[in-house]
């Protein structure tokens, strides 16, 4: 433990931070009315629990008014912002943790149709695709104006006892006025990169006078946009240069990329399939050139490669900020020797997806993250011991067996396969998202560690399942594709499952009707298209797979777009027929009377799934509760007491999509909210 990189402090400026590792500014979507309330606080103050040692908040805080929220930002704008910021600070300070905020001003990056409907500003009428506005281009006084509300939110900050602040300059106001790109203006802010810089300075020059020198003020900024026209890498370079020789930044915090558009966004924020820690080369290549306190993030999402970047020379601070949010002990499992133990990433994004969609971030197999004040992180022993079965080992159930067995319960689980993981395993057989096998490959291993007992091949019915004299049952079956509702000839279509697991070849010249939207139907386009088949996807919805959401789309639409993928929105599939040795497709519209077909020889359907749910029906009339749940004492963390059948043998009830076609993280969630208070 004493060698570990991770674990030697660092000092910055008068902080000293208790080790190398930091959850970089992010902003989860937790603010309520723009103030970082309850929730926000307790999601921070846990992962400082956890260990970390530095905890920046904000992703980024708003100072000015014309700046709305792209997704329920912080108001740094407003005086109230300093209590509830203290109360934070306090709390994670309570644990040796470090905080910051990060402060900026959106510039092009939100809409005119927001909030007070002030027109976007940047230094050009350039759209950003995004957001779809057209700004208005910056006048002197509107920079006047912001240089002192930037001075403004940073003096409010002091006044909350907080560690320091950062300035966010990529994809933002700040770093518009920087790129050639994104700045038309003339002197003295247009021109050369002296001038370009000059509104950053400014703001700084503002801030240190309404700070001080000794308050921490460091800046996340991009140094290297990686397109034409834009900030290159020899310019970030010395952009990096004259910040240091500025005198008044404490740290460089980097990025590399661009974020106008949602597959240039997920260049700088990798998601899953992608390279892990695509820019840490870069971002040691800018230590080594300025010699100065240099932090970074983007999918350093394992404690090794965090190790080798400090120890490399290559960073000062780790972010692993996607990292946290799966697991907010990292820290605190290392220094227990339990590092196998540590919950892992598995990059499915539905953390940032969701708040791109304008929902709170929630991480796909942790769902304590963001429900702190409602769900455990770590899970309470039970007073009374029971005997518990699970029926399925997907993640639900698998999550269902693990809390049960933190509880102390005696646990057993039958699955009808050979191994764990469901639909998981289904979806980790496309290589691009092997990873999510992680989701279920943590979960076995905690069952197994608490002493689970496991039955494969197992398939149960009522019988079995009594005869394990269970005071609890878990229904966690799952579901089977839905194929019933094609109106002709339904044995003529494939579900996209019957490709993902090789059960059925592709065809030659194929239609994928995906009204699901989810995963499984572009992963069975990308598998057809693979042979060299021809794929059209058609959807009902007007969206390309809308359950997927933006960032996670991005890789799947840069494959299909190379093979030619046709995508065709707002038709759904209302039959099909068989013609000769091919089949034809009839596809009907939601908004008109018009009707196509397609000759195809395959068609692949993604309608989510049916509940296997015929276990649960034959084992009602046994249960105590009928398999009713108390929707109230769930939502309000009580125990489950509802008692349709006095005589009956055990309490029922079924997760997932044993219940309903939804997702990974609604089963997950399911489980735990329940089983938290068996």
């Amino acid at each position: 433990m004493q060698n570990d990189p991770l674990l030697q402090t660092y000092q910055l400026k008068h902080l000293t931070l208790k080790n190398r590792l930091m959850i970089t500014s992010h902003e989860p979507a937790y603010p309520e009315d723009g103030m970082p309330k309850e929730r926000y606080r307790a999601y921070h103050v846990e992962r400082a629990r956890g260990g970390v040692a530095l905890t920046m908040t904000a992703g980024s805080a708003v100072v000015s008014r014309d700046s709305p929220p792209a997704f329920n930002n912080i108001l740094a704008w407003k005086d109230e912002v300093v209590g509830h910021m203290r109360q934070l600070v306090d709390e994670c300070h309570d644990h040796d943790c470090a905080v910051m905020i990060q402060l900026t001003h959106l510039g092009w990056r939100t809409r005119w149709d927001k909030a007070d409907w002030l027109p976007v500003l940047s230094p050009s009428h350039e759209r950003e695709p995004a957001h779809r506005a057209y700004p208005k281009r910056i006048e002197d006084w509107d920079i006047e104006r912001i240089i002192s509300d930037y001075a403004d939110a940073a003096e409010r900050m002091k006044a909350a006892g907080l560690d320091g602040i950062e300035l966010e300059s990529y994809g933002h106001l700040m770093d518009s006025f920087w790129s050639p790109f994104t700045n038309d203006l003339d002197a003295p802010y247009g021109g050369s990169l002296e001038n370009r810089m000059r509104f950053g300075f400014d703001v700084l020059s503002a801030i240190r006078e309404r700070v001080g020198s000794e308050f921490i003020v460091g800046i996340r900024y991009v140094g290297d946009q990686l397109f034409d026209g834009g900030i290159t890498k020899e310019e970030g370079l010395e952009i990096s240069r004259r910040l240091k020789d500025s005198g008044m930044v404490d740290f460089l915090n980097v990025i590399r990329g661009h974020l106008e558009t949602d597959a240039a966004l997920t260049d700088v924020i990798p998601v899953q399939g992608m390279t892990s820690a695509p820019h840490l080369d870069f971002a040691g290549e800018i230590r080594a050139e300025t010699n100065f306190p240099t932090f970074h993030a983007a999918r350093i999402q394992d404690v090794a490669t965090a190790r080798h970047a400090v120890l490399s020379g290559k960073l000062d601070m780790v972010g692993m900020t996607r990292a946290h949010i799966a697991e907010p002990h990292i820290i605190k499992k290392i220094l227990s020797g339990e590092e196998e133990r540590i919950r892992p990433c598995v990059g499915a994004n539905y953390c940032l997806d969701r708040i791109y969609q304008g929902e709170p971030a929630r991480c796909l197999h942790n769902p304590a993250t963001g429900r702190e004040v409602s769900m455990p992180h770590d899970i309470a022993p039970a007073a009374d011991k029971k005997r518990v079965v699970v029926v399925g080992a997907g993640p639900g159930g698998l999550e269902a067996a693990r809390v049960a067995a933190e509880r102390g319960h005696e646990v057993i689980v039958h699955e009808a396969a050979n191994d764990p993981g469901g639909q998981v395993r289904l979806t980790a057989q496309s290589p691009r998202r092997s990873e999510m096998i992680g989701i279920t490959d943590w979960r076995y291993a905690e069952c197994v560690a608490h002493g689970v007992r496991f039955h494969f091949n197992s398939f149960a019915d009522a019988d079995m399942v009594r005869e394990e004299n269970p005071d609890v049952v878990i229904v966690a079956t799952g579901g089977l594709p839905a194929t019933d509702f094609v109106k002709q000839d339904e044995y003529l279509v494939v579900s996209a499952w019957d490709i993902l697991s090789g059960d059925v070849a592709p065809g030659e010249n194929v239609l994928i009707y995906d009204e699901a939207g989810d995963y499984a139907g572009i992963q069975a386009a990308e598998k057809i298209s693979e042979t060299g088949a021809r794929v059209e996807i058609v959807m009902r919805d007007r969206n390309i797979a809308p359950e997927v959401m933006s960032m996670s789309l991005t890789p799947a639409i840069r494959i299909l777009q190379q093979r030619d993928v046709v995508f065709t929105a707002t038709w759904r599939l209302d039959g099909v027929r068989r013609e000769g040795n091919g089949l034809v497709a009839k596809l009907g519209s939601d908004f008109s009377q018009a009707q196509r077909e397609r000759e195809v020889d395959q068609i692949v359907v993604n309608h989510g799934t049916r509940p296997m749910d015929d276990l649960y029906f034959d084992l009602r009339p046994m249960s105590v509760n009928g398999g009713e749940v108390d929707y109230d004492a769930l939502i309000a963390g009580r125990t489950q007491t509802v008692s349709r059948n006095p005589e009956g043998e055990f309490q029922l009830f079924r997760i997932g999509d044993a219940v309903s076609s939804r997702n990974t993280h609604a089963a997950i969630y399911d489980a735990l909210r329940l089983m938290k208070d068996i």
